[in-house]
C-alpha cells in the first residue's frame, strides 16, 4: 500500500503526535508498505530514527508571512521557497522561544483550514502538486484535524481517499479564543464531508470527538498506539530508595504541579522519607518558571531532573523509578508514556479520566485514581511502593501485554486493516 502520512511538527519540541507517527511509518516500511512521512509546519522531533522526508511542506516561516503580508503571498513560490529549508525553520522556532499568540493562531487556523480559499493556497498547490507527481499514494493520512483543509483539493486532484487522525486537536482549539474556536471548528465539520473517515487513539478520544467537533461516531475507527520496543526490557530489582517518576512534556496541562504536591504528601506517609522523585521530559523555555516554582515545593535532596534526548536515556530513565505517575490535568488521547513504563515493567498510578482507564484495565499495569485527588494519588504511590512483590508482578504483566499488544508493529497491522477499508483494489 502506498500511503502518505502528512504531519504537523512540534516546533523543535518532543511531540507524542510525532513520536507516534514516526513509529507507525517505520512500522508500516517494516511490515512492506510504502509509507512516507511528511512535516508540515517545522521538521518533526522524535528520538528514534527520523524517517520523514527532508523537505518541509506549509513551512512556518511562509505560513506566517502569507498570512500577515499580503504583498508576501502575491511573490511567487521560486521566490519564497528557501524559507521553507528545515534548518532555517528549526533556527526560527527556537528563536520563538514555544510563546504563542492565540488570538493570532486563531486566524492562521482558520486560512489553513480554509484550503485553497485561504491565503496559503500556493503552499497547499504545491504539496498537492509534488503527491500527484512524485508519491502517487492510494491513500492520504492527515495525523490532525487542523490539517483538513488539505482534504477537499487532496480528494479532488488525486483521487483517493484522506483519513484524518484524531490525537489531541482539542487541546489546541481549547486554548483559542472561544469566537476563533467556533470558526474553526465549524471548518472541520465543512472539511468532513470530503473526509473518508478518522482514526482516535482511545475509545474515550473517538467519544469524545465526535461530540466536540459534531463528527458522525461511526466515521471513527480506534487504533491504540504503540511505541517501538528496542532497548526497552524489565529490569532485576534494583536497590534504591522508593523512586517515583514523571516522565512528559514538563508544564501545567501535564500535571507537573499534581505529581508534585503527591510527592510531597507521599514523604509524610509511613516508610517513605527517604523517597525520591525523578522527571523527565521535554522542558520548553516558556515553562522553566514554572519548572523552578514547582521544584522549590520539593523536599531538599528528594528531585532530579533528567534530560533524555536520546531513546537511550529515555529507557534508562524508566528504568531507574520504580513507579510512573503523570497526572494531567487535560484528558489524555495516547499515553504513550505509559505504555513506554510498562515496556520496562514499570508500573503507573494516574486519574481515572481519558485514555488512561483504557490502558490500565488491557495491562493490569497500575492503579486508577480520583483525578485532583492529591492524597489519593499519594496513597495509590504508596501502595505499590511498599508492596515490591505486587508492584513487580503488575509491572511484568504490563510489559506482556505491551509487546504483544501495543507494539509499534501491531499499531502498524491495525492501521492497515483500517486503511484497506478505504484503498480502492488495485
Amino acid at each position: 500500500m502506498r500511503v502518505a502520512y502528512i504531519t504537523a511538527g512540534a516546533a523543535g519540541m518532543f511531540c507524542g503526535s510525532c513520536l507516534k507517527d514516526n513509529a507507525l511509518v517505520t512500522a508500516l516500511r517494516a511490515a512492506g508498505h510504502d509509507a512516507l512521512l511528511i512535516p508540515t509546519y517545522t521538521p518533526i522531533r522524535t528520538d528514534d530514527p527520523d524517517v520523514s522526508v527532508g523537505r518541509v511542506f506549509f513551512g512556518g516561516i511562509s505560513v506566517y508571512l502569507e498570512q500577515k503580508s499580503a504583498l508576501f503571498g502575491r511573490l511567487p513560490r521560486w521566490a519564497t521557497r528557501w524559507l521553507d529549508h528545515p534548518a532555517l525553520i528549526r533556527l526560527a522556532a527556537k528563536r520563538a522561544g514555544g510563546e504563542f499568540d492565540y488570538a493570532e493562531l486563531a486566524t492562521l487556523t482558520e486560512s489553513m483550514l480554509a484550503g485553497d480559499h485561504g491565503r496559503q493556497r500556493d503552499e497547499l498547490a504545491e504539496l498537492v502538486a509534488w503527491l500527484k507527481a512524485e508519491v502517487r499514494p492510494e491513500v492520504v493520512v492527515l495525523t490532525n484535524a487542523l490539517l483538513s483543509g488539505l482534504v477537499p483539493t487532496v480528494v479532488k486532484e488525486l483521487g483517493v481517499p484522506v483519513l484524518t487522525t484524531l490525537q489531541g486537536d482539542d487541546i489546541f482549539l481549547d486554548a483559542l479564543p472561544a469566537a476563533g474556536r467556533q470558526r474553526c471548528v465549524a471548518a472541520i465539520r465543512r472539511n468532513d464531508d470530503h473526509t473518508a473517515g478518522y482514526i482516535a487513539t482511545s475509545r474515550y478520544y473517538a467519544d469524545f470527538m465526535a461530540g466536540h467537533l459534531g463528527l458522525d461516531r461511526a466515521k471513527i475507527e480506534v487504533v491504540y498506539p504503540g511505541i517501538a520496543l528496542g532497548g526497552h526490557g524489565v529490569e532485576p530489582p534494583a536497590d534504591r530508595p522508593p523512586t517515583v517518576g514523571f516522565f512528559a512534556r514538563i508544564c501545567p496541562e501535564k500535571g507537573f504541579q499534581n505529581a508534585v504536591e503527591s510527592f510531597t504528601r507521599l514523604k509524610k506517609l509511613p516508610g517513605m522519607a527517604g523517597a525520591k522523585f525523578r522527571a523527565g521530559g521535554w522542558l520548553g523555555p516558556q515553562h522553566r518558571g514554572f519548572f523552578a516554582a514547582q521544584v522549590r515545593r520539593l523536599p531538599a535532596g528528594s528531585f532530579e531532573h533528567v534530560d533524555c534526548p536520546d531513546h537511550a536515556s529515555k529507557t534508562r530513565f524508566f528504568q531507574s523509578v520504580d513507579v510512573l505517575t503523570v497526572p494531567t490535568d487535560y484528558h489524555e488521547p495516547k499515553g504513550l508514556y505509559l505504555l513506554e513504563a510498562w515496556a520496562n515493567g514499570v508500573p503507573v498510578v494516574q486519574p481515572a479520566h481519558g485514555s488512561f482507564p483504557e490502558l490500565v484495565v488491557a495491562t493490569g499495569g497500575g492503579l486508577l485514581v480520583p483525578p485532583g485527588n492529591h492524597d489519593a494519588l499519594a496513597n495509590g504511590l504508596h501502595d505499590l511502593l511498599t508492596e515490591p512483590a505486587r508492584r513487580r508482578a503488575m509491572g511484568e504483566r504490563a510489559s506482556k501485554v505491551v509487546w504483544e499488544r501495543f507494539s509499534a508493529a501491531a499499531m502498524a497491522e491495525a492501521t492497515v486493516a483500517v486503511l484497506n477499508k478505504y484503498v480502492r483494489p488495485a
